[in-house]
């Protein structure tokens, strides 16, 4: 099986820092994987490296079978993985909500009208679709967040990448979004301080930590609490990270 993406080896600085010190990590299709670590760890510099928002001091990545070093070899790699931002109103910046949904599509080339269609079809799928006429500045917390979502799901990704999706959400936005990403069928990497929305929809873990990575678990000590706590250890998958 060929990994969707593939970092080996991998350092990333920021302001003279180094915040990724020669990680290796692998995204396989089909694969959900947590990324956890304290604030300021670098997991969002991760993030933004696989797309190419971030520059590699040295190492090798590899995205969807090709090696990626400059900014026309990412342009690829945007059109195939769907970067979630941490704050909806990175993402949302058209008047309305359909606009905002159907800019992705408009950017990959369909028509008007494919686009409003593809738009309209992936609101419909998440049980948005009474937001469409919305202003998008006029939305709720979870509403934007939700949205957010459906902006990058109509792009028909091969991979999420997804920064902090639960930040904001009441109880009832929580759920409808681990709904939408257990429904979701393609690899996913996923930034979240939430172990137990990880828990639940996440097939391993790593822990970024001092630059490195590390394997992890997330286990639940249902005899102590119901608190969902990370562990450093080996999975049964057996990925190489450092």
């Amino acid at each position: 099986m060929t990994a969707l993406f593939s970092l080996d080896d991998v350092t990333v600085s920021r302001s003279g820092r180094v915040v990724l010190d020669r990680i290796s990590l692998t995204l396989d299709p089909g694969e959900r994987l947590a990324l956890v670590g304290a604030n300021g760890a670098g997991k969002t510099t991760l993030l933004r490296t696989l797309v190419g928002l971030e520059s590699i001091k040295s190492g090798r990545l590899i995205a969807f079978g090709a090696e990626r070093r400059v900014e026309k070899d990412f342009r690829e790699v945007r059109a195939r993985a769907g970067l979630l931002f941490q704050d909806p109103d990175d993402q949302l910046f058209s008047p309305t909500v359909m606009e905002d949904v159907a800019f992705g599509p408009l950017n990959l080339g369909l028509s008007l009208p494919d686009a409003a269609r593809r738009a309209e079809e992936t609101l419909e799928q998440l049980g948005l679709l009474h937001l469409k006429e919305r202003i998008t500045h006029h939305l709720s917390g979870g509403e934007k967040r939700l949205v957010s979502l459906a902006s990058v799901l109509a792009m028909k990704p091969e991979a999420l990448l997804l920064d902090e999706p639960t930040n904001a959400l009441d109880e009832a936005h929580l759920r409808r979004l681990t709904e939408i990403l257990a429904e979701t069928q393609v690899a996913m990497l996923i930034v979240s301080h939430d172990h137990r929305f990880l828990e639940g929809l996440t097939t391993r873990a790593v822990l970024l930590e001092n630059g490195s990575l590390t394997p992890a678990r997330l286990h639940r000590h249902r005899h102590v609490s119901d608190e969902v706590h990370v562990h450093r250890g080996e999975d049964e998958h057996n990925h190489p990270e450092r």
